[in-house]
Protein backbone atom coordinates (compact mmCIF):
# COMPACT_ATOMS: atom_id res chain seq x y z
CA UNK A 1 0.00 0.00 0.00
CA UNK A 2 1.01 3.51 -0.29
CA UNK A 3 0.62 5.47 3.17
CA UNK A 4 -1.43 3.47 5.39
CA UNK A 5 -0.32 5.89 8.40
CA UNK A 6 -3.16 6.47 10.52
CA UNK A 7 -1.23 10.62 10.54
CA UNK A 8 -1.41 10.19 7.14
CA UNK A 9 -3.64 10.92 4.23
CA UNK A 10 -2.16 9.08 1.16
CA UNK A 11 -4.11 6.15 0.28
CA UNK A 12 -6.65 7.90 -2.17
CA UNK A 13 -7.30 4.82 -2.84
CA UNK A 14 -9.07 3.74 -0.13
CA UNK A 15 -11.11 6.43 0.38
CA UNK A 16 -14.41 6.21 1.53
CA UNK A 17 -13.99 2.53 3.03
CA UNK A 18 -16.20 2.03 5.60
CA UNK A 19 -16.29 -0.80 8.26
CA UNK A 20 -17.81 -2.04 11.14
CA UNK A 21 -16.61 -1.49 14.68
CA UNK A 22 -15.34 -4.27 16.42
CA UNK A 23 -12.84 -7.51 15.79
CA UNK A 24 -14.19 -10.98 15.69
CA UNK A 25 -12.63 -14.04 17.54
CA UNK A 26 -9.94 -16.05 17.79
CA UNK A 27 -9.84 -19.01 20.62
CA UNK A 28 -12.31 -21.55 21.72
CA UNK A 29 -14.95 -22.60 19.21
CA UNK A 30 -17.62 -25.14 18.91
CA UNK A 31 -19.44 -25.84 15.99
CA UNK A 32 -23.46 -27.43 15.88
CA UNK A 33 -25.05 -29.53 13.59
CA UNK A 34 -29.15 -30.55 13.50
CA UNK A 35 -30.09 -33.51 11.35
CA UNK A 36 -31.98 -32.16 8.18
CA UNK A 37 -35.15 -34.07 8.87
CA UNK A 38 -35.55 -32.37 12.16
CA UNK A 39 -36.42 -29.30 11.33
CA UNK A 40 -37.74 -26.74 8.39
CA UNK A 41 -34.19 -24.90 8.65
CA UNK A 42 -31.49 -27.06 8.67
CA UNK A 43 -28.37 -25.01 10.31
CA UNK A 44 -24.83 -25.14 11.68
CA UNK A 45 -23.37 -22.49 14.00
CA UNK A 46 -20.30 -21.91 14.80
CA UNK A 47 -19.21 -20.23 17.69
CA UNK A 48 -15.45 -18.59 19.00
CA UNK A 49 -14.71 -15.99 21.46
CA UNK A 50 -11.76 -13.87 21.91
CA UNK A 51 -11.89 -13.80 26.07
CA UNK A 52 -9.42 -11.15 28.35
CA UNK A 53 -11.05 -11.89 31.81
CA UNK A 54 -13.33 -9.16 31.95
CA UNK A 55 -14.82 -9.44 28.76
CA UNK A 56 -14.32 -10.76 24.70
CA UNK A 57 -15.82 -10.50 21.58
CA UNK A 58 -17.72 -13.49 20.37
CA UNK A 59 -18.59 -14.59 16.34
CA UNK A 60 -21.26 -16.51 15.46
CA UNK A 61 -21.02 -18.38 11.74
CA UNK A 62 -24.41 -19.50 10.29
CA UNK A 63 -24.32 -22.30 7.83
CA UNK A 64 -27.78 -23.04 6.04
CA UNK A 65 -27.74 -25.95 5.27
CA UNK A 66 -31.52 -26.80 3.83
CA UNK A 67 -33.41 -24.61 1.72
CA UNK A 68 -32.56 -20.77 0.69
CA UNK A 69 -34.06 -18.40 3.27
CA UNK A 70 -34.70 -14.97 2.89
CA UNK A 71 -34.31 -13.02 6.19
CA UNK A 72 -32.82 -15.07 9.52
CA UNK A 73 -32.70 -15.05 13.64
CA UNK A 74 -30.53 -16.72 15.46
CA UNK A 75 -31.45 -17.14 19.34
CA UNK A 76 -28.90 -18.21 21.86
CA UNK A 77 -28.54 -17.85 25.97
CA UNK A 78 -25.49 -17.71 28.15
CA UNK A 79 -25.76 -19.05 31.60
CA UNK A 80 -23.42 -16.56 33.52
CA UNK A 81 -23.94 -12.78 33.73
CA UNK A 82 -22.46 -11.64 30.03
CA UNK A 83 -24.01 -8.52 29.01
CA UNK A 84 -23.72 -7.09 25.08
CA UNK A 85 -22.06 -3.89 24.97
CA UNK A 86 -22.11 -3.90 20.63
CA UNK A 87 -22.36 -6.14 18.09
CA UNK A 88 -21.88 -5.63 13.71
CA UNK A 89 -22.93 -7.36 10.98
CA UNK A 90 -26.59 -7.80 12.50
CA UNK A 91 -28.73 -6.18 14.70
CA UNK A 92 -28.12 -7.85 17.92
CA UNK A 93 -30.00 -7.48 21.31
CA UNK A 94 -30.54 -9.40 24.64
CA UNK A 95 -33.08 -9.71 27.19
CA UNK A 96 -32.09 -11.61 30.23
CA UNK A 97 -29.45 -14.06 29.56
CA UNK A 98 -31.25 -14.61 25.50
CA UNK A 99 -29.12 -13.28 23.02
CA UNK A 100 -30.79 -12.33 19.26
CA UNK A 101 -29.53 -11.66 16.19
CA UNK A 102 -31.09 -10.94 13.36
CA UNK A 103 -29.38 -10.63 9.98
CA UNK A 104 -29.30 -6.78 8.25
CA UNK A 105 -30.89 -5.99 4.92
CA UNK A 106 -27.82 -7.18 2.94
CA UNK A 107 -27.05 -10.26 4.52
CA UNK A 108 -30.30 -11.30 5.49
CA UNK A 109 -30.96 -14.14 2.22
CA UNK A 110 -29.11 -17.13 2.46
CA UNK A 111 -29.06 -19.43 -0.26
CA UNK A 112 -28.41 -23.36 0.80
CA UNK A 113 -24.80 -24.28 2.00
CA UNK A 114 -24.31 -20.39 2.80
CA UNK A 115 -22.64 -18.94 5.69
CA UNK A 116 -23.10 -15.83 7.47
CA UNK A 117 -20.69 -13.96 10.04
CA UNK A 118 -21.72 -11.77 12.71
CA UNK A 119 -19.62 -10.54 15.79
CA UNK A 120 -20.08 -8.56 19.22
CA UNK A 121 -18.33 -7.73 22.56
CA UNK A 122 -19.69 -8.65 25.57
CA UNK A 123 -18.42 -7.57 29.33
CA UNK A 124 -18.71 -10.11 31.97
CA UNK A 125 -17.50 -11.42 35.80
CA UNK A 126 -16.93 -14.95 36.94
CA UNK A 127 -17.24 -17.49 34.35
CA UNK A 128 -17.82 -17.45 30.45
CA UNK A 129 -18.94 -20.34 29.13
CA UNK A 130 -20.32 -21.35 25.83
CA UNK A 131 -23.90 -21.46 25.18
CA UNK A 132 -24.86 -24.97 24.57
CA UNK A 133 -27.47 -24.35 22.07
CA UNK A 134 -28.75 -22.29 19.42
CA UNK A 135 -32.07 -21.75 17.24
CA UNK A 136 -32.04 -20.09 13.38
CA UNK A 137 -35.85 -18.83 12.40
CA UNK A 138 -36.58 -21.14 15.88
CA UNK A 139 -35.14 -24.23 14.83
CA UNK A 140 -32.92 -25.93 16.80
CA UNK A 141 -29.42 -26.03 15.24
CA UNK A 142 -27.74 -28.07 17.58
CA UNK A 143 -29.56 -31.04 17.91
CA UNK A 144 -29.30 -31.82 21.52
CA UNK A 145 -25.21 -32.66 21.05
CA UNK A 146 -22.78 -31.17 23.11
CA UNK A 147 -20.33 -28.57 21.85
CA UNK A 148 -17.28 -29.36 20.48
CA UNK A 149 -13.88 -27.60 20.24
CA UNK A 150 -12.22 -26.66 17.00
CA UNK A 151 -8.95 -28.46 15.98
CA UNK A 152 -5.63 -27.13 18.24
CA UNK A 153 -3.87 -24.30 16.08
CA UNK A 154 -0.05 -25.65 15.51
CA UNK A 155 1.86 -22.32 14.75
CA UNK A 156 4.69 -22.35 13.26
CA UNK A 157 7.93 -24.09 15.16
CA UNK A 158 10.32 -22.35 16.76
CA UNK A 159 13.89 -21.76 16.62
CA UNK A 160 15.71 -19.83 13.75
CA UNK A 161 14.26 -19.21 10.78
CA UNK A 162 14.95 -20.98 7.72
CA UNK A 163 17.47 -19.77 5.31
CA UNK A 164 16.07 -19.35 1.87
CA UNK A 165 17.13 -19.77 -1.80
CA UNK A 166 15.34 -19.98 -5.27
CA UNK A 167 14.66 -23.28 -7.14
CA UNK A 168 12.77 -22.92 -10.11
CA UNK A 169 9.86 -21.42 -9.19
CA UNK A 170 10.08 -22.41 -5.47
CA UNK A 171 11.63 -20.92 -2.22
CA UNK A 172 13.94 -23.92 -0.95
CA UNK A 173 15.78 -24.32 2.83
CA UNK A 174 18.68 -25.61 3.26
CA UNK A 175 17.61 -29.19 3.20
CA UNK A 176 15.98 -28.34 -0.30
CA UNK A 177 12.58 -28.77 1.18
CA UNK A 178 10.02 -26.29 -0.07
CA UNK A 179 9.01 -23.56 1.60
CA UNK A 180 5.98 -20.96 1.03
CA UNK A 181 5.79 -17.31 2.85
CA UNK A 182 2.30 -17.05 4.61
CA UNK A 183 1.82 -14.11 7.24
CA UNK A 184 1.53 -10.69 7.29
CA UNK A 185 3.27 -7.10 6.53
CA UNK A 186 4.00 -4.85 10.06
CA UNK A 187 3.69 -0.89 8.98
CA UNK A 188 5.01 1.51 11.16
CA UNK A 189 8.62 1.52 9.51
CA UNK A 190 7.94 3.41 6.36
CA UNK A 191 6.24 6.50 8.54
CA UNK A 192 6.54 6.89 12.13
CA UNK A 193 10.37 7.96 12.11
CA UNK A 194 9.73 10.79 9.48
CA UNK A 195 6.85 11.92 11.14
CA UNK A 196 8.75 12.48 14.54
CA UNK A 197 6.33 9.65 16.09
CA UNK A 198 9.34 6.81 17.02
CA UNK A 199 10.43 4.00 14.93
CA UNK A 200 7.34 2.11 15.05
CA UNK A 201 3.90 2.22 15.50
CA UNK A 202 2.57 -0.16 17.72
CA UNK A 203 4.51 -2.88 20.09
CA UNK A 204 7.53 -4.87 18.14
CA UNK A 205 7.78 -6.77 21.30
CA UNK A 206 8.05 -10.47 22.31
CA UNK A 207 4.85 -10.34 22.95
CA UNK A 208 3.72 -8.82 19.43
CA UNK A 209 5.68 -11.27 17.58
CA UNK A 210 4.23 -14.11 19.66
CA UNK A 211 0.60 -12.79 18.79
CA UNK A 212 1.39 -13.01 15.11
CA UNK A 213 2.59 -16.52 15.18
CA UNK A 214 -0.33 -17.26 16.41
CA UNK A 215 -1.98 -17.16 13.43
CA UNK A 216 0.26 -19.94 11.72
CA UNK A 217 2.25 -16.89 10.45
CA UNK A 218 5.56 -18.01 9.01
CA UNK A 219 6.87 -14.66 7.22
CA UNK A 220 6.16 -10.62 8.12
CA UNK A 221 7.05 -7.76 5.97
CA UNK A 222 8.60 -5.31 7.67
CA UNK A 223 8.53 -1.78 5.49
CA UNK A 224 11.28 1.07 6.11
CA UNK A 225 12.01 4.36 5.18
CA UNK A 226 15.36 5.20 3.12
CA UNK A 227 16.04 8.64 5.34
CA UNK A 228 15.65 7.19 8.24
CA UNK A 229 17.74 4.39 7.55
CA UNK A 230 20.09 6.78 5.97
CA UNK A 231 20.31 8.79 8.94
CA UNK A 232 19.53 12.06 6.72
CA UNK A 233 19.15 15.60 8.18
CA UNK A 234 15.22 15.74 7.77
CA UNK A 235 14.61 13.19 10.29
CA UNK A 236 14.67 13.38 13.91
CA UNK A 237 18.51 12.32 15.42
CA UNK A 238 16.31 10.45 17.92
CA UNK A 239 14.61 8.15 15.28
CA UNK A 240 17.46 8.05 12.20
CA UNK A 241 20.66 6.22 11.25
CA UNK A 242 22.10 3.88 14.07
CA UNK A 243 19.14 4.09 16.48
CA UNK A 244 16.93 2.93 13.58
CA UNK A 245 18.95 0.23 12.23
CA UNK A 246 19.49 -1.18 15.51
CA UNK A 247 15.47 -1.33 15.80
CA UNK A 248 15.24 -2.93 12.33
CA UNK A 249 18.24 -5.85 13.45
CA UNK A 250 16.71 -6.36 16.84
CA UNK A 251 13.15 -7.02 15.45
CA UNK A 252 14.88 -9.31 12.95
CA UNK A 253 16.32 -10.63 15.43
CA UNK A 254 13.00 -11.69 16.97
CA UNK A 255 11.35 -12.96 13.83
CA UNK A 256 13.98 -15.20 13.05
CA UNK A 257 13.74 -16.74 17.04
CA UNK A 258 10.58 -17.35 16.40
CA UNK A 259 11.05 -19.16 12.89
CA UNK A 260 9.45 -16.25 11.23
CA UNK A 261 10.71 -15.00 7.58
CA UNK A 262 11.75 -10.88 8.00
CA UNK A 263 11.26 -9.53 4.59
CA UNK A 264 12.88 -6.18 4.83
CA UNK A 265 11.04 -3.56 2.35
CA UNK A 266 12.01 0.14 1.00
CA UNK A 267 8.79 1.03 1.12
CA UNK A 268 9.45 5.36 1.02
CA UNK A 269 12.34 6.90 -0.66
CA UNK A 270 13.47 10.25 -1.88
CA UNK A 271 12.58 12.01 -5.39
CA UNK A 272 10.43 15.32 -6.13
CA UNK A 273 7.38 14.42 -7.77
CA UNK A 274 4.48 17.06 -7.85
CA UNK A 275 3.02 15.75 -11.51
CA UNK A 276 -0.15 13.28 -11.37
CA UNK A 277 -0.84 11.38 -8.99
CA UNK A 278 1.52 12.45 -6.72
CA UNK A 279 1.54 12.05 -2.93
CA UNK A 280 2.88 14.81 -1.10
CA UNK A 281 4.86 17.90 -2.26
CA UNK A 282 8.11 17.23 -1.13
CA UNK A 283 11.94 15.08 -2.03
CA UNK A 284 11.83 13.99 1.31
CA UNK A 285 10.33 10.22 1.82
CA UNK A 286 7.55 11.10 3.41
CA UNK A 287 5.26 9.61 0.93
CA UNK A 288 5.11 6.82 -2.12
CA UNK A 289 6.99 7.88 -4.70
CA UNK A 290 6.59 6.66 -8.57
CA UNK A 291 10.30 5.26 -8.46
CA UNK A 292 13.40 4.96 -6.25
CA UNK A 293 15.16 7.60 -6.47
CA UNK A 294 19.02 7.59 -7.85
CA UNK A 295 20.34 9.55 -5.15
CA UNK A 296 19.76 7.93 -2.04
CA UNK A 297 17.91 4.03 -2.96
CA UNK A 298 21.02 2.28 -4.21
CA UNK A 299 22.89 3.42 -1.49
CA UNK A 300 20.39 2.50 1.05
CA UNK A 301 20.55 -1.25 -0.27
CA UNK A 302 24.11 -1.02 -0.11
CA UNK A 303 23.96 -0.93 3.38
CA UNK A 304 21.19 -2.57 4.17
CA UNK A 305 22.56 -6.25 2.08
CA UNK A 306 26.28 -5.46 4.02
CA UNK A 307 24.35 -5.35 6.85
CA UNK A 308 22.13 -8.71 6.15
CA UNK A 309 24.51 -10.77 3.74
CA UNK A 310 25.20 -13.34 6.03
CA UNK A 311 21.68 -13.98 6.70
CA UNK A 312 20.39 -15.35 3.87
CA UNK A 313 17.14 -16.29 6.40
CA UNK A 314 16.19 -12.35 5.63
CA UNK A 315 14.34 -11.35 2.15
CA UNK A 316 14.51 -8.38 0.03
CA UNK A 317 12.37 -6.54 -1.12
CA UNK A 318 13.43 -4.00 -3.23
CA UNK A 319 10.89 -1.28 -3.61
CA UNK A 320 6.79 -1.34 -2.74
CA UNK A 321 5.09 -0.37 -5.36
CA UNK A 322 6.58 1.48 -8.22
CA UNK A 323 3.78 3.56 -11.07
CA UNK A 324 5.42 5.49 -13.64
CA UNK A 325 2.91 3.90 -15.77
CA UNK A 326 0.35 5.60 -14.22
CA UNK A 327 1.79 9.74 -14.38
CA UNK A 328 0.94 10.09 -18.04
CA UNK A 329 4.16 10.98 -19.17
CA UNK A 330 5.04 7.80 -21.05
CA UNK A 331 3.52 5.22 -22.52
CA UNK A 332 2.94 1.77 -21.34
CA UNK A 333 6.04 0.11 -22.88
CA UNK A 334 8.67 3.21 -22.15
CA UNK A 335 7.07 2.66 -18.01
CA UNK A 336 8.65 -1.16 -17.95
CA UNK A 337 11.89 0.80 -19.23
CA UNK A 338 11.67 2.87 -16.50
CA UNK A 339 10.75 0.24 -14.18
CA UNK A 340 13.87 -1.68 -15.06
CA UNK A 341 16.39 0.93 -16.45
CA UNK A 342 15.32 3.98 -14.22
CA UNK A 343 17.47 7.23 -15.68
CA UNK A 344 16.84 8.57 -19.38
CA UNK A 345 14.78 5.58 -19.73
CA UNK A 346 12.03 7.29 -17.11
CA UNK A 347 10.46 10.11 -19.52
CA UNK A 348 8.88 12.86 -17.98
CA UNK A 349 10.05 11.62 -14.05
CA UNK A 350 11.11 15.26 -12.61
CA UNK A 351 14.43 13.77 -10.50
CA UNK A 352 15.79 10.96 -11.31
CA UNK A 353 15.17 7.32 -10.67
CA UNK A 354 17.14 4.09 -10.29
CA UNK A 355 15.81 1.05 -12.19
CA UNK A 356 15.29 -2.17 -10.11
CA UNK A 357 18.45 -3.44 -11.88
CA UNK A 358 20.31 -0.40 -10.10
CA UNK A 359 18.95 -1.88 -7.25
CA UNK A 360 19.69 -5.15 -7.22
CA UNK A 361 22.98 -4.99 -8.96
CA UNK A 362 23.29 -2.70 -5.41
CA UNK A 363 23.08 -5.90 -3.38
CA UNK A 364 24.81 -7.84 -5.29
CA UNK A 365 27.36 -5.81 -5.10
CA UNK A 366 27.80 -6.10 -1.68
CA UNK A 367 28.27 -10.27 -2.32
CA UNK A 368 24.97 -10.84 -0.70
CA UNK A 369 22.98 -13.99 -2.32
CA UNK A 370 19.63 -13.59 -0.39
CA UNK A 371 16.64 -13.74 -2.19
CA UNK A 372 15.02 -10.60 -3.95
CA UNK A 373 11.74 -9.52 -4.63
CA UNK A 374 11.47 -7.14 -7.30
CA UNK A 375 7.72 -5.79 -7.65
CA UNK A 376 5.66 -4.85 -10.91
CA UNK A 377 4.49 -1.81 -12.41
CA UNK A 378 1.14 0.30 -11.74
CA UNK A 379 1.26 -0.36 -7.75
CA UNK A 380 2.48 -3.61 -7.99
CA UNK A 381 -0.64 -4.59 -9.29
CA UNK A 382 0.96 -5.01 -12.75
CA UNK A 383 3.02 -8.35 -14.00
CA UNK A 384 2.41 -7.90 -17.16
CA UNK A 385 5.78 -7.34 -18.77
CA UNK A 386 7.68 -8.28 -15.72
CA UNK A 387 9.18 -11.78 -17.70
CA UNK A 388 10.36 -9.57 -20.55
CA UNK A 389 11.96 -6.78 -18.21
CA UNK A 390 13.27 -8.50 -15.21
CA UNK A 391 16.70 -7.79 -14.20
CA UNK A 392 19.36 -9.73 -14.81
CA UNK A 393 20.66 -11.80 -11.57
CA UNK A 394 23.70 -13.50 -11.43
CA UNK A 395 22.52 -15.65 -8.03
CA UNK A 396 19.03 -16.57 -9.70
CA UNK A 397 17.59 -15.96 -6.55
CA UNK A 398 14.66 -13.51 -7.74
CA UNK A 399 11.34 -13.98 -6.71
CA UNK A 400 8.14 -11.61 -8.33
CA UNK A 401 6.59 -9.52 -5.56
CA UNK A 402 2.69 -8.98 -6.83
CA UNK A 403 0.17 -6.38 -4.64
CA UNK A 404 -3.49 -7.35 -4.88
CA UNK A 405 -6.30 -5.67 -3.80
CA UNK A 406 -10.40 -5.68 -4.51
CA UNK A 407 -9.67 -2.09 -5.71
CA UNK A 408 -6.98 -2.79 -8.19
CA UNK A 409 -7.44 -3.39 -12.24
CA UNK A 410 -6.06 -6.48 -11.85
CA UNK A 411 -9.08 -8.37 -9.31
CA UNK A 412 -10.58 -11.58 -10.77
CA UNK A 413 -9.25 -15.30 -11.67
CA UNK A 414 -9.71 -14.34 -15.51
CA UNK A 415 -6.79 -11.45 -15.08
CA UNK A 416 -5.12 -13.51 -12.56
CA UNK A 417 -4.98 -16.56 -14.78
CA UNK A 418 -3.54 -14.40 -17.97
CA UNK A 419 -1.30 -11.87 -16.40
CA UNK A 420 -0.18 -13.42 -12.89
CA UNK A 421 -0.16 -17.48 -13.61
CA UNK A 422 2.90 -17.54 -16.37
CA UNK A 423 4.93 -15.63 -13.63
CA UNK A 424 4.57 -17.73 -10.95
CA UNK A 425 5.01 -21.46 -13.62
CA UNK A 426 9.30 -19.30 -13.74
CA UNK A 427 10.04 -17.66 -10.45
CA UNK A 428 8.66 -17.92 -7.15
CA UNK A 429 5.71 -15.20 -6.63
CA UNK A 430 4.99 -13.41 -3.53
CA UNK A 431 1.79 -11.54 -2.83
CA UNK A 432 3.19 -9.36 -0.85
CA UNK A 433 0.02 -7.39 0.15
CA UNK A 434 -3.33 -8.57 -0.15
CA UNK A 435 -6.18 -7.03 1.13
CA UNK A 436 -9.79 -5.50 0.62
CA UNK A 437 -11.13 -2.43 2.14
CA UNK A 438 -14.40 -3.92 2.38
CA UNK A 439 -14.25 -5.07 5.95
CA UNK A 440 -14.82 -8.63 4.86
CA UNK A 441 -12.75 -11.32 3.31
CA UNK A 442 -14.25 -12.91 0.01
CA UNK A 443 -12.03 -11.35 -1.82
CA UNK A 444 -9.07 -12.44 -0.26
CA UNK A 445 -10.33 -15.54 0.60
CA UNK A 446 -10.78 -16.30 -3.01
CA UNK A 447 -7.23 -14.93 -3.72
CA UNK A 448 -5.72 -17.01 -0.96
CA UNK A 449 -7.51 -20.21 -2.69
CA UNK A 450 -6.04 -18.98 -6.11
CA UNK A 451 -2.65 -18.89 -4.79
CA UNK A 452 -2.87 -22.17 -3.16
CA UNK A 453 -3.15 -23.71 -6.12
CA UNK A 454 -0.28 -22.72 -7.60
CA UNK A 455 1.98 -22.65 -4.75
CA UNK A 456 2.60 -19.19 -4.16
CA UNK A 457 3.44 -16.71 -1.31
CA UNK A 458 1.32 -14.03 0.13
CA UNK A 459 1.11 -11.89 3.21
CA UNK A 460 -2.04 -9.73 4.32
CA UNK A 461 -1.87 -6.07 4.29
CA UNK A 462 -1.73 -4.68 7.48
CA UNK A 463 -0.68 -5.84 11.63
CA UNK A 464 -1.89 -2.43 12.68
CA UNK A 465 -4.84 -1.44 14.53
CA UNK A 466 -6.02 1.04 12.61
CA UNK A 467 -9.86 1.46 10.99
CA UNK A 468 -11.02 0.58 7.50
CA UNK A 469 -11.06 4.79 6.41
CA UNK A 470 -7.02 4.28 6.41
CA UNK A 471 -6.59 1.14 5.20
CA UNK A 472 -7.19 -3.19 5.04
CA UNK A 473 -6.51 -3.22 9.02
CA UNK A 474 -6.51 -7.09 10.11
CA UNK A 475 -6.16 -7.26 14.15
CA UNK A 476 -8.12 -4.12 16.20
CA UNK A 477 -5.72 -5.25 19.13
CA UNK A 478 -1.84 -6.47 19.08
CA UNK A 479 -2.71 -9.52 21.58
CA UNK A 480 -4.09 -10.89 18.13
CA UNK A 481 -7.50 -10.02 18.36
CA UNK A 482 -8.57 -10.00 14.62
CA UNK A 483 -10.87 -7.57 12.36
CA UNK A 484 -14.23 -9.01 10.83
CA UNK A 485 -11.21 -8.64 7.62
CA UNK A 486 -8.58 -10.58 9.72
CA UNK A 487 -10.85 -13.66 10.26
CA UNK A 488 -10.64 -14.57 6.95
CA UNK A 489 -6.70 -14.15 6.60
CA UNK A 490 -6.45 -15.81 10.11
CA UNK A 491 -8.62 -18.74 9.45
CA UNK A 492 -7.23 -19.53 6.36
CA UNK A 493 -4.12 -19.60 7.87
CA UNK A 494 -4.63 -21.48 10.53
CA UNK A 495 -6.22 -23.94 8.35
CA UNK A 496 -2.80 -24.39 6.18
CA UNK A 497 -0.44 -27.11 6.30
Amino acid sequence: MRSLSPRTAAVAALTGAICAAGSLAAGTGTVFGAPPARAAVACEVGYTTNDWGTGFTAAVTITNRGPAVNGWTLTYSYTGNQQLTNGWNGRWTQSGKTVTVTGESWNAALATGASVQAGAQFAYSGTNAAPTAFTLNGTACNGGGEPTTEPPTTPPPGGPAPTLKVSGNRFVDAAGAAVRLRGVNRSGGEFACVQGNGIWDGPMDAASVAAIKKWNVNAVRVPLNSDCWLGLDNVDPAYRGTAYRNAVKNYVGLLEENGITPILELHWSRGSWTGYDSHCQTAAAECQKPMPDAQYAPEFWKQLATAYKGDTAVVFDLFNEPYPNNLQVMDYAQSWKCWRDGGPACTGLTYEAAGMQDLLDAVRSTGAQNVVMVAGSSYSNDLGQWLAQKPSDPTGNLAAAWHSYNFNYCKDASCWDQQIAPVAAQVPLVAGEIGENTCGHSYVDSLMTWLDARGASYLGWTWNTWDCSSGPSLISSYDGTPTAYGAGLRDHLRSAP
